[in-house]
């Protein structure tokens, strides 16, 4: 197709830094997925909320991508601060909608579903709708003391899902959750898989050159968590096994560095601070070390100097750390849930853990710290389990999915 697709995603901008506040795997799907788009003859418009006055209305991230800003409300707000401006979003999205022409809206996340569903209704245009997490399957695997969805985002994406006339799913699991739990009509959803830039996360020359350019010791044992400091992605879980870790195999404790890269996220404005007391209290606080989010360009290197990156989310969409840093060629750790089961082939490019019990997250880790020759084995599966991952393979399946809703809106205008 050669058309103009209008993206939605209010609460985040593409333009935002990944790891930092709201920000994270939805930004760089939406931007990469765009790009590959536009490279196949299709312009991509992505609407998101103004947060910044000076920013202007138009800026343009690469040929045939644009960010389109748009007011309502008034500078930083959270994701849960957003329910009430979700009208005056829509209105505002409409007005603009009135004056061009698309021929699909795509939204991301239920808030973006909701502000979309009145334009694409009024209009006449075509709803595709990405969920990326789901309240339902968040509220059934939450982390010690995180507090559950709440239930305007279960009725909103309820509506969302009713309204679209396409759902994609990242993962056949996350397919058939939005069928069980949300009543979608199967034929309706479409599992495309989120991909990971080939060119940019690479092995590159070797984890000692990595470490140098990063500043890590060439002979430690490093373990890293990349993402949003919040109990939903489980850095406590890791800082609870690196306890464990130390105390049954204090010989490793000399050279373990544990870093835990990342901002804090939406309203879990302390996170890091407590979590940080956390590793004081468990006296590994000489070992763990907290980073910053770090810049796109730069991430690779931070993989690539890593004997494992451990993903201990409670659940996850998809998992696109996972995917990073085995593009990288660095063997994973995750939870075995959600799309982290298609993320990481177990026992293939990392270990699949269950649970969230430090003790085991320990036992997996130390284990995989001493044997040297199995990460070697896990890390060329896991260069091999990422390469099937593109993002072009991503965008030509969104585009299939843009033609079929098109086709089918023609057919029933004809009818």
């Amino acid at each position: 197709m050669n058309g103009r697709i209008a993206t939605v995603m209010v609460h985040t901008s593409p333009l935002d830094q990944p790891g930092i506040g709201d920000a994270g795997g939805m930004n760089i799907y939406v931007v990469e997925s765009a790009q590959r788009m536009a490279a196949m003859g299709v312009s991509v418009d992505i609407f998101t909320r103004r947060t910044d006055p000076a920013a202007p209305e138009i800026v343009e991230i690469s040929p045939g991508v644009r960010v389109r800003h748009f007011d309502c409300g008034h500078g930083t707000l959270t994701k849960e601060q957003l329910p009430i401006h979700i009208s005056g979003l829509s209105q505002e999205f409409s007005r603009i909608m009135r004056t061009e022409n698309y021929d699909v809206i795509h939204s991301h996340y239920w808030l973006s579903g909701k502000v979309a569903m009145p334009a694409a209704k009024e209009l006449d245009i075509p709803l595709v709708h990405t969920m990326h997490t789901m309240a339902r399957v968040k509220n059934l695997n939450l982390a010690e003391g995180e507090s559950p969805e709440p239930m305007i985002r279960v009725q909103g994406e309820t509506q969302v899902v009713a309204a679209a006339n396409a759902l994609i799913a990242n993962t056949d699991a996350e397919a058939a959750s939005l069928v069980s739990l949300y009543d979608a009509c199967p034929d309706t959803v479409h599992v495309v898989s989120p991909g990971v830039d080939l060119f940019t996360f690479t092995p590159g020359e070797s984890r000692s050159a990595a470490r140098e350019i990063v500043g890590l010791p060439h002979d430690g044992l490093v373990v890293s968590f990349v993402g949003r400091i919040q109990p939903h992605k489980g850095p406590e879980v890791l800082i609870r096994a690196t306890s464990e870790l130390v105390k049954h195999s204090p010989q490793l404790r000399k050279k373990l560095i544990v870093n835990i890269i990342g901002g804090a996220s939406g309203a879990n404005t302390e996170e890091v601070d407590r979590l940080k007391d956390c590793t004081q209290w468990l006296g590994v606080d000489d070992v763990v070390r907290f980073a910053p989010p770090v810049s796109r360009a730069d991430l690779p290197q931070w993989y690539r100097a890593s004997d494992l990156v451990i993903v201990p989310s409670y659940s996850e969409s998809f998992g696109l750390v996972a995917l990073e840093a085995q593009a990288c060629g660095t063997p994973v750790v995750a939870t075995a849930v959600g799309g982290l089961r298609t993320a990481v082939a177990d026992g293939i490019s990392g270990v699949l853990v269950d649970g969230h019990d430090p003790k085991a997250w320990s036992s997996v880790i130390t284990r995989l710290l001493q044997e040297p020759q199995r990460r070697v084995l896990l890390s060329m599966g896991a260069i091999e389990h990422a390469s099937h991952f593109g993002w072009d393979t991503t965008a030509r399946g969104t585009l299939d999915i843009y033609d079929l809703v098109i086709s089918d809106a023609r057919k029933s205008l004809e009818a």
